[in-house]
């Protein structure tokens, strides 16, 4: 729940809609989504910032391990696709994780220039503790919605993507 004085009415706009509302559209209602999806995520990445605060890492640091843990063996050229951050940003935070033995890179088996990447056991650790609470929120948020709000959401979440983060999203890894 907000927990910020609100006039009365910036408070009558924050309250979530419990009714389906055919007007959704509407300036209020869009902005209400923007608040919505502002305050879930800062909620939803509170706890990790706190595990990477601790450890002299960033949020950037976060989404490297994610992915590298989610896709063991994933080119570097695929993670700046994900990622959509400058070569040089990405080799200061990888350089980082990897001297410190939180990722393993591998040269590539058909292309020996090509660097594949993956999660020593230290990575996997914090990686686990990093986005554990996070699936714990959607596992409890998705029980709570049920299968058609999560099917709802799913489309919504697709629909602000832009074109080529949807499709890469919706095609398989090939590593």
């Amino acid at each position: 729940m907000l927990r910020v004085k609100l006039s009365r009415k910036c408070a009558t706009m924050a309250e979530p809609k419990t009714i389906v509302n055919p007007l959704f559209l509407r300036e209020d209602d869009l902005r209400q989504a923007i608040e919505l999806l502002f305050f879930a995520y800062r909620d939803f990445t509170a706890r990790g910032d706190a595990i990477l605060a601790r450890q002299h890492f960033g949020r950037a640091h976060h989404r490297i391990l994610y992915f590298v843990g989610r896709y063991p063996g994933i080119p570097v050229g695929d993670l700046l696709d994900i990622l959509n951050i400058t070569k040089q940003s990405l080799s200061r935070v990888l350089s980082q994780l990897v001297r410190e033995e939180y990722v393993l890179q591998k040269p590539g088996t058909r292309d020996r220039r090509q660097r594949l990447l993956y999660l020593t056991d230290k990575g996997k650790t914090l990686e686990r503790e990093l986005t554990s609470e996070q699936r714990m929120r959607f596992a409890a948020a998705y029980k709570d919605a049920g299968a058609v709000a999560v099917e709802g959401f799913r489309k919504v979440m697709l629909g602000i993507m832009d074109a080529k983060a949807r499709k890469r999203f919706l095609s398989p890894f090939e590593t």
